[in-house]
């Protein structure tokens, strides 16, 4: 044995009681993550190997959930560049490493029947994508990112990108402008982001998938910055995230942000561990149930395929569905803008209230100053255009108010003139085409309803003719209103020409006055329908539109495209064989469209709707065609276990699968379990080892391999033996085991030490077994084959160990980080305040040589 056999990278002394995961430590960063808990909230701590704090941040809830989530801890998960962090029930955030800054949150949707059922998140899985997905047989020589020549991305790929859009990133308040660098607490800010937008299911944004320039952002300096392109590594592209509950349901998440729908394995049970074969979309989970021990999980393994993942088409749909919902909420945002630039909001002013108000001036003026019962400015204003009868209050209103200066005038003209420019060139440069762009996706869409190959997918070809027809009204709508604006403007133009007019008319002798430049049907139409009462608040108020095409004068087709066609050529023919009608018409009759209803918002909002339901409904063909079996070969035994075994005699389970030399064994990857029974008689650790490939085909397993010790170490002299008690252990790599112990009997100190579980003398149990469904019965036929001599029992080989500074008695929590160049160990005392960090690549003599080194170069 070899003693004192690790360096030690720190130890850490932690001001506040911290909790460590088992999957605290960085896969391929010198990092580790520590949760703890201050008045009442949970943080987040990241801290270097080396002993530095890189950050410290506060775990943001949502106001309704802040009471549930605060009696459960977190989890957190690494993979890549982003620490997911679940909280406790049906939320997801995901971090940054850099700062820890939450780049996006993922909610795991209610059941349909039961909407505010909530279950517990416990556990968490990210495994990296396949890159061999069959596609093409041809290389793809033109880079198209797998965009398919043709298809509605490709389209879209090709059409010039629209206006980006002003998005408030970060709003600066007091603290952040006086208090200390890194110091001030970040309040949890509500999200804008409205929920059918939210629930959307969506790889990471990627404005340039949907032909949309990425959103101009407001930084922490008040700078404006264009949103940086999210470039999806080939290790993250594909990859899933797996989330467990406790109703016995996976959530997966491609890319760990499209959500792919619940799958149900069994009830009230809670998956282990969760292992996904590398070549294929197959996942192997050993369901435990709720309220149970350590040893009530099945032995054998739960199968999950998902048959839809083995292909490219679901990606394929992921990112249409990525590429609607950018669009979408573009188009929302649009029309949030224009509705707040002519109504306003609670911090601007709208255009729409400049009319009124003046109204309502003049009819005090002349209510007040002149004794006009019940005023009529529109009245008043009406008479002096046609006749050039002007009143005596009006005069004076005209010559005298504040409101007729020349500035008060050139704001009223700004205000307007540049609403309903934007109304305008909005409605014409970005809200068409971007509800165009929506078009051509929902024609794809629909084709694919209807390709007899993806009736997996589940598709409602009605929703989404209807979506369609929706579609079609809301380009027609908002054509109409950039008609509309343009012609508002022109008569609003006309209409202050008219009152600066009569304003000089009033103030000048009639012998200096200027010829009038205003057209007196513009202002008359101004008058009656723009200055109190405007046509545009049509296109924000009132009912959603119910028209059909037939209500615009055009001909009312079937939605049979060949059909439209028959028709269109049958009518041309007609027209063609009759020379009179296409002779000139004098008198061509037009629809009256006053009628309509032209509610955009409402029209845009419930076409989201229906789009979401669409695309959420196919997004969970995944789940819905999963395929759950379990495996023919469940591990059979006679003994009762619950006689045998007591649950309170297991400490702790540890598992991990061993993906064996793909070339000598083929897809045969080994589960190994680690199983600590602290009996008062007499300890065991108990290691075995499963061929997974058997389990995971359904192939009957009739054997397993078991090596039982007892808890002891032998020293370097002859029956130098001593009794040991494991405080923790897990498995560092496809060959180590790493346990942390200590002198059974004693106070400490304690000790961390390696075990060679790969190399150690297994013995096959294949005599006399039965039917039998989970661990303990596996377990209590190990003892039983133990105590009739079947089975022999040895010390712990430890081969290399090294006594803890920090942590002597009590509990332990352990990660460990196993991969070449970032083999480490981390260890947490019982109350959370100190760890000790070890280099297990290193050693304590190689550790005081270098700091030798360091001080002689020093001197």
């Amino acid at each position: 044995m070899e003693h004192d056999a690790f360096a030690s990278l720190a130890v850490l002394q932690l001001s506040s009681p911290c909790r460590l995961l088992p999957s605290a430590c960085c896969p391929d960063k010198d990092l580790v993550v520590l949760v703890s808990r201050l008045g009442g909230r949970d943080r987040l701590t990241l801290w270097k190997m080396q002993g530095t704090k890189k950050w410290d941040i506060e775990v943001e809830c949502d106001e309704s959930s802040i009471e549930t989530v605060s009696g459960f801890s977190l989890e957190s998960l690494w993979y890549g560049q982003t620490i997911a962090v679940s909280h406790g029930f049906s939320r997801i955030t995901l971090h940054s490493v850099q700062n820890g800054r939450i780049e996006r949150s993922l909610t795991i949707p209610a059941p349909l029947h039961n909407s505010e059922q909530q279950h517990r998140i416990t556990g968490a899985w990210w495994f990296s994508g396949c890159r061999d997905l069959p596609r093409s047989t041809i290389p793809d020589i033109f880079k198209r990112n797998e965009i398919n020549t043709g298809s509605a991305l490709s389209i879209l790929k090709v059409l010039p990108l629209l206006d980006p859009l002003r998005e408030e990133d970060h709003k600066l308040t007091a603290t952040d402008l006086f208090a200390f660098q890194g110091t001030q607490t970040g309040a949890a800010l509500k999200s804008s982001i409205p929920e059918v937008i939210s629930d959307w299911p969506s790889l990471l944004p990627d404005p340039y998938l949907a032909s949309l320039c990425p959103p101009i952002l407001i930084d922490e300096q008040g700078k404006s910055t264009k949103e940086t392109q999210v470039n999806v590594s080939a290790e993250d592209e594909n990859s899933l995230l797996v989330i467990g509950d406790d109703n016995g349901k996976l959530h997966c998440f491609l890319d760990g942000s499209y959500y792919l729908g619940p799958i149900s394995t069994l009830p009230s049970t809670v998956p282990t561990a969760v292992f996904k074969d590398p070549k294929q979309p197959l996942f192997l989970l050993h369901p435990q149930a709720l309220t149970s021990d350590f040893l009530s999980a099945m032995f054998a393994p739960l199968s999950v395929d998902l048959p839809l993942l083995a292909s490219h088409r679901i990606r394929d749909f992921a990112r249409l569905s990525s590429a609607t919902r950018e669009l979408m909420w573009y188009v929302m945002r649009v029309i949030e803008d224009l509705r707040e630039v002519w109504f306003g909001s609670g911090s601007l002013t709208g255009a729409r209230e400049a009319g009124p108000k003046w109204i309502q001036l003049l009819e005090t003026r002349l209510r007040d100053q002149f004794g006009q019962k019940e005023p009529s400015a529109i009245l008043e204003l009406t008479g002096l255009l046609v006749a050039g009868l002007c009143s005596e209050g009006l005069s004076d209103f005209l010559s005298s108010s504040e409101q007729m200066s020349e500035r008060a005038l050139q704001k009223w003209e700004s205000t307007v003139t540049d609403a309903l420019i934007k109304l305008r060139d909005f409605s014409t440069l970005r809200l068409v085409p971007a509800l165009q762009r929506l078009h051509i996706i929902l024609e794809e869409v629909r084709g694919w309803s209807l390709i007899p190959q993806f009736v997996l997918f589940g598709f409602n070809t009605d929703d989404i003719t209807h979506c369609l027809s929706s579609l079609k009204q809301s380009i027609f709508i908002a054509n109409l209103l950039a008609f509309q604006a343009r012609g508002e403007l022109g008569a609003f133009k006309h209409f202050l020409s008219f009152l600066r007019y009569e304003i000089a008319l009033a103030g000048n002798s009639p012998e200096t006055r200027s010829p009038p430049e205003h057209d007196i049907l513009e202002v008359n139409h101004y008058l009656m329908s723009g200055l109190k009462t405007s046509q545009i608040d049509r296109w924000f108020t009132g009912p959603a539109p119910q028209f059909d095409p037939g209500d615009l004068g055009l001909p009312r087709h079937s939605t049979d495209t060949n059909k439209v066609l028959e028709e269109a050529l049958e009518q041309a023919h007609t027209a063609l064989q009759d020379p009179s009608q296409t002779s000139w018409q004098p008198k061509v009759s037009t629809a009256d469209k006053s009628h309509l209803d032209r509610n955009l918002w409402v029209l845009v909002h419930d076409l989201a709707v229906r789009c979401q339901r669409v695309f959420a409904h196919v997004s969970k063909a995944t789940a819905r065609s999963a395929i759950v079996s379990g495996s023919g070969g469940a591990t059979p035994f006679q003994v009762e276990a619950s006689e045998t075994v007591l649950g309170s005699a297991c400490q702790f389970v540890r598992e991990r699968v061993v993906r064996r030399n793909e070339v000598s064994h083929p897809g045969n990857h080994l589960q190994h379990l680690a199983i600590y029974l602290a009996s008062e008689m007499r300890p065991l650790f108990c290691l075995t080892r499963t061929p997974y490939a058997k389990c995971a085909a359904g192939v009957p397993l009739h054997n397993i391999d078991v090596t039982v010790m007892e808890c002891c170490i032998v020293g370097h002299e002859p029956g130098d033996v001593t009794d040991v008690h494991l405080c923790n252990a897990e498995f560092f790599d496809d060959e180590i085991l790493v346990i942390v112990y200590k002198v059974r009997g004693t106070d400490g100190p304690m000790f961390a030490a390696t075990v060679h579980y790969s190399t150690l003398e297994y013995q096959t149990q294949s005599e006399g077994y039965v039917n039998g469904p989970v661990r303990k019965d596996m377990i209590a036929n190990v003892l039983q084959r133990l105590s009739e001599g079947h089975l022999s029992l040895k010390p712990i080989p430890i081969k290399r160990r090294r006594q803890l500074t920090a942590c002597r008695d009590g509990s332990v929590s352990l990660a460990v980080n196993g991969r070449v160049g970032r083999r480490v160990v981390c260890i947490l005392d019982g109350d959370g305040m100190t760890m000790d960090i070890l280099d297990m690549e290193g050693d304590e003599d190689m550790e005081a040589e270098d700091e030798s080194e360091m001080d002689s170069t020093g001197a």
